[in-house]
């Protein structure tokens, strides 16, 4: 299954999903569903988070990423004891039922732009009445374990060139993800 652009050929080639980084270290899937990486590469402001932990990221744009993704959390063995998951906007909900099916390995869910294309308002309006929404199943989560929490919005502005979700390649999102990575190391 894919999540967007799978119409697009050029998104929806390429490899299903990227790895980078310390095999064993702290592990972070990124679920992507704008199918950047498409080269083997991480995007470059993420390079930096990869001398830290091992980023695997997938293409969701790709058909079989996803459930990849699941198959991944499935074996006990393939990562590091704690994982941790980033996705955006059209990728939330999906990202979500993989985490519900592998909760005890996941120690935190972050959104960015979660609510993109779905609710009307500004960015940050939108991601609360889209939490709001989901408050039962983003409870459930956090009794099971994880964490959930959405880093980043849009702005609005003309640093955000195209309409939400942000990239997860935006400086911005990147910050977001190392300040709370930082605050769950702790």
């Amino acid at each position: 299954m894919t999540i967007e652009n799978h119409a697009d050929p050029v998104r929806a080639a390429g490899p299903r999903s990227v790895w980078r980084g310390t095999r064993g270290a702290t592990a972070l899937l990124v679920f992507d569903p704008a199918g950047e990486s498409k080269h083997d590469e991480l995007p470059a402001t993420w390079r930096g988070l990869a001398e830290q932990r091992q980023i695997v990221w997938f293409r969701l744009a790709t058909e079989g990423a996803l459930s990849e993704a699941g198959e991944l959390l499935a074996d006990s063995d393939a990562l590091a004891p704690i994982v941790d998951v980033v996705t955006s906007g059209p990728a939330a909900e999906s990202t979500l039922d993989v985490v519900e099916r592998h909760p005890g390995r996941v120690r935190s869910v972050l959104l960015v732009d979660p609510a993109a294309g779905q609710v009307g308002g500004s960015p940050e309006e939108a991601d609360a009445t889209w939490a709001d929404r989901n408050s039962d199943r983003l409870g459930a989560l956090e009794k099971a374990g994880v964490s959930v929490r959405i880093i980043a919005h849009s702005t609005e502005d003309e640093r955000d060139r195209i309409p939400p979700p942000l990239p997860l390649g935006h400086p911005d999102v990147v910050t977001a993800v190392e300040r709370a990575l930082g605050d769950l190391d702790r």
